[in-house]
C-alpha cells in the first residue's frame, strides 16, 4: 500500500497534533513535529508542513486534512550493467555503496554503504537527502549529523599512505575502489543480519563485469540483488544517504589533515592544489606528500617542478 503525503500550514500541524494526542507514539524522528497511530493508520508529521499517512485507512485518514502533493522527482539519466534494475527499485528497501575522494590529490578515500528500509524514505526525503554533489558541505554536514543518529551504515576511510602503498604494488584506483565498496557492503550486512535488503545498488564507477574482476582474489564477494547504475542517488535514497555520509567523513578527516600541514587544504586537483603541495615540500620535505596526498596524481611532478626539485 502506497504512502499518501499531503501539505498543510503551520496552524493546521498544531490543530493536528491536538487531534491526535490520544493516539500520540512519544516518537519524534529527525524533522518531524510528532507521530501517532489511530488504528492501522501511522501519521507522520513534519516541520516542513507535510504530514504521511501509513498503512490501512491512510487515504480516509488524510482526506479529513487536505490532498496528496504531486509527485515532482525528476526523471534521472542513467546508465546500467549487469542485471537490469528492478521497476520499483525506487520504493524497495535498498542498500547503496558510494566513494568520494577519488578525485581530490589532497585527503583519504571514503566509501560508505548505507541502508535505507522503504518505512524511511519520506523520513529522508524531509532531511533533504540528495546527491552530496547538489549540497553545499554545511548541509552535507547537517543533514550527516542526522543520519548518523539512526541509519545503519558502513564506513571505511583509507589513508593516504595505504592508498599509495596498495597504488604502488600495482593496484589501479579502480580496484582499490571496488574492493572497498564490497567490504564496506559485507561489513552492513553483517550488521544488519538476519534482516535482507531487497536490493544493493552500487553507484557504478566501473561496469559490473570490471567490478567483479577487481574483486577476484576476494574471500567474501557481494553479489546477491546485486545492481549497478551511473547517477544512483538519483534512483534511491539509500545511495543518496551514502555520498552524503561518505563526504561527511571525507571533510572531517581533510579538516584533519589541514590542521597537520598548518594552512588549509584546496580540493580537487589544480593549479591551488599544486602550490599547496608546493609549499608543504617546502616546509615538511617531500616525504609528506605520502601522508598528505595521492601521490600517482600528476600534481606531485607538477608540486616538485614548483619547489624546484625536479
Amino acid at each position: 500500500m502506497a504512502n499518501i503525503v499531503i501539505q498543510v500550514s503551520k496552524s493546521d500541524i498544531t490543530k493536528m497534533k491536538e487531534y491526535y494526542q490520544p493516539f500520540n507514539t512519544g516518537k519524534t524522528p529527525p524533522g518531524s513535529v510528532f507521530v501517532a497511530k489511530k488504528d492501522n493508520c501511522t501519521i507522520t508529521a513534519y516541520r516542513s508542513g507535510k504530514i504521511m499517512f501509513q498503512g490501512a485507512g491512510n487515504e480516509a485518514e488524510a482526506k479529513q486534512w487536505g490532498t496528496p502533493t504531486a509527485n515532482t522527482a525528476k526523471t534521472t539519466k542513467s546508465k546500467t550493467s549487469g542485471p537490469p534494475l528492478p521497476s520499483n527499485i525506487s520504493s524497495m528497501s535498498v542498500i547503496g555503496s558510494d566513494e568520494v575522494g577519488k578525485g581530490d590529490y589532497f585527503g583519504p578515500m571514503t566509501v560508505v554503504a548505507s541502508y535505507v528500509n522503504k518505512e524511511q524514505i519520506p523520513l529522508l526525503q524531509e532531511l533533504g537527502v540528495k546527491d552530496s554533489k547538489n549540497l553545499t558541505d554545511p548541509q552535507i554536514i547537517k543533514i550527516a549529523k542526522d543520519l548518523l543518529t539512526f541509519l545503519p551504515y558502513s564506513l571505511l576511510t583509507l589513508p593516504n599512505e595505504k592508498y599509495n602503498q596498495l597504488q604502488a604494488s600495482g593496484m589501479t584506483q579502480g580496484k582499490i575502489t571496488a574492493i572497498l565498496h564490497n567490504q564496506a557492503l559485507n561489513h552492513l550486512l553483517d550488521k544488519l543480519a538476519p534482516e535482507k535488503p531487497e536490493a544493493i545498488l552500487v553507484d557504478q564507477f566501473a561496469e559490473a563485469a570490471i567490478y567483479y574482476r577487481h574483486l577476484q582474489g576476494q574471500k567474501v564477494i557481494c553479489r546477491e540483488n546485486v545492481f549497478f547504475s551511473t547517477k544512483a542517488e538519483g534512483i534511491h535514497l539509500a545511495v543518496a544517504a551514502a555520498s552524503i555520509l561518505a563526504r561527511y567523513a571525507f571533510l572531517k578527516a581533510f579538516d584533519e589533515l589541514s590542521v597537520k600541514a598548518g594552512f588549509t587544504l584546496p580540493k580537487g586537483a589544480g593549479v591551488k592544489v599544486d602550490q599547496a603541495a608546493a609549499r608543504l615540500i617546502k616546509q615538511k620535505g617531500v616525504g609528506a606528500l605520502n601522508e598528505f596526498t595521492k601521490e600517482h596524481f600528476a600534481n606531485t611532478g607538477k608540486a616538485k617542478k614548483m619547489a624546484n626539485l625536479s
